[in-house]
């Protein structure tokens, strides 16, 4: 299935959507202000371990100490045996003060710090070095059992004699040449040694290695060989992204383009629409059928309902066809949504175990496309088909939604940053439709105080100056908080 990536880059945020047949499959969204830290290395110092959790807390230079727990900590001989459970007690490995070097492997989410592991995994476009590892081995994506002997050769070509390190190759590395594997490996090789040399000369807490920002990662990680065009609203952006594939992939480079006009890009493209149905509970179905999809914070219901299709005289069949047209919109808005952890799906009750099966079996093809990793469990003694996602980043709904003030918490609205960077895309797009000498926003009450008092300042100074015109800010109090208006005078 080809795929199209946009990319919207302002300098307050970056959003990047992955399009399939004109359907918003992914979207990613880093907030300058916010900016993820999976894939960071630190020099870390512990603050506090504890027994009764098997966890510690390490001081990374966050606002939020970090979270390392037992299971996460490397060893060389459970790295040999990966199925051994038994860990030594925590309070036998660490104590407070002790320093070391960690990565984070999932974002702070919600109240909770970040999670860490001591097992560092270093990630390139082709490959991922394990250093304190000596194992090789090949992306299981890679099936063909000539292409994953072509690619050990080729991989074997590209390893320097007496090299000691762990190496996966990723997907991506099927079509790879030795002189790219090479390359990506002297780049992995020499993260390394600059992170190993940062942590003997500074003080913990200390940043060791960061990962690549979010349109490198959308190069390096969403590009395959599907992907028939990159398109970029954002000039700067795409110069960046030019030269950063012309030295790391210089196949990528000649799908880029840069989207010029009157019009965003993602409001061309229909994928604003896209995002605000991605916030609401209910998903219809082009048969007349719908989801309801319910978040908590750690799991996920979803209700498939036959609605209006009424489908062919056989019950069972209309069960069972509404169930399968199910499986492929529930796999999208898990990947859209980002939804993850525990994860239960109240398919519409099926009589016969061959329909169960054939459910279960077209789930599992459509969640195949998801490069998180998600297992499915089947169904459990109540009916409910079981699964979980891993969970890395926060969802969709969390980035940008909260809980409403007015009906006692009961429902969900934007948040008042989110509202705010929606304005100030509008007005980047009214600026490029309209000859004016300023423009007056309309808002409430929160998303102004949001501007003119808290971090939205120096982002309405910072596009003042960028389009030198004034933006005047009213608050009106009966607004509701995703209410605006944005008057051009």
């Amino acid at each position: 299935m080809l795929q199209e990536i946009l990319i919207h880059s302002a300098y307050h945020e970056t959003r990047v959507a992955v399009v399939e047949d004109a359907a918003l499959q992914e979207l990613h969204i880093e907030r300058h202000s916010q900016r993820g830290i999976v894939g960071n290395v630190y020099w870390g110092k512990i603050i506090r371990v504890i027994p009764g959790m098997q966890s510690a807390f390490v001081d990374v230079g966050l606002d939020k100490a970090a979270f390392l727990h037992v299971a996460d900590i490397w060893r060389p001989k459970l790295a040999a045996d990966a199925s051994s459970m038994t860990y030594p007690p925590i309070e036998k490995q660490l104590f407070a003060g002790q320093t070391l070097m960690v990565q984070v492997v999932k974002d702070t989410l919600g109240g909770k710090g970040a999670r860490l592991t001591t097992q560092i995994s270093l990630a390139g476009r082709y490959l991922v070095v394990l250093p304190q590892d000596s194992h090789i081995g090949l992306s299981q994506k890679i099936t063909d059992a000539s292409q994953r002997e072509a690619l050990r050769q080729r991989l074997d070509a590209a390893l320097p004699t007496g090299f000691t390190f762990g190496i996966i190759a990723r997907t991506q590395a099927q079509d790879a040449s030795v002189a790219q594997l090479t390359a990506d490996l002297k780049y992995l090789q020499d993260s390394w040694t600059v992170a190993q040399r940062t942590c003997k000369t500074q003080a913990a807490p200390q940043l060791l290695h960061e990962d690549v920002s979010l349109v490198q990662r959308a190069l390096r990680d969403l590009c395959t060989e599907h992907t028939r065009s990159i398109r970029i609203d954002g000039a700067s952006c795409y110069q960046s992204m030019r030269s950063f594939a012309a030295q790391t992939m210089p196949a990528v480079a000649q799908v880029m383009s840069l989207h010029t006009g009157e019009h965003g890009l993602f409001d061309l493209a229909g994928i604003e629409d896209q995002i605000n149905a991605a916030l609401q509970r209910r998903v219809d179905l082009p048969s007349g059928a719908y989801l309801v999809i319910d978040q908590t914070e750690s799991m996920c219901t979803i209700d498939v309902n036959t609605g209006k299709f009424t489908g062919v005289k056989d019950f069972d069949e209309t069960i069972l066809l509404t169930n399968l047209e199910a499986t492929q919109a529930i796999a999208r808005q898990l990947r859209l949504r980002n939804l993850g952890g525990i994860i239960l799906i109240d398919f519409i009750d099926m009589a016969k175990q061959e329909h169960r099966e054939r459910v279960q079996a077209q789930l599992q093809r459509h969640l195949a496309k998801d490069s998180v990793r998600t297992q499915v469990y089947g169904f459990t003694q109540l009916g409910l088909m079981e699964l979980t996602r891993k969970r890395v980043r926060e969802s969709l709904a969390h980035v940008l939604m909260q809980a409403c003030e007015c009906c006692n918490q009961t429902a969900q609205v934007k948040t008042a940053q989110t509202v705010a960077y929606e304005i100030l895309r509008e007005i980047e797009l009214q600026a490029r439709q309209f000859s004016c000498q300023g423009f007056e926003v309309r808002l409430c009450t929160a998303v102004a105080q949001w501007f003119v008092d808290g971090a939205g300042l120096p982002l309405l100074d910072s596009l003042q100056t960028q389009l030198e015109k004034t933006i005047r800010i009213n608050a009106i109090p009966s607004f509701a908080v995703q209410q605006y208006e944005v008057l051009s005078v």
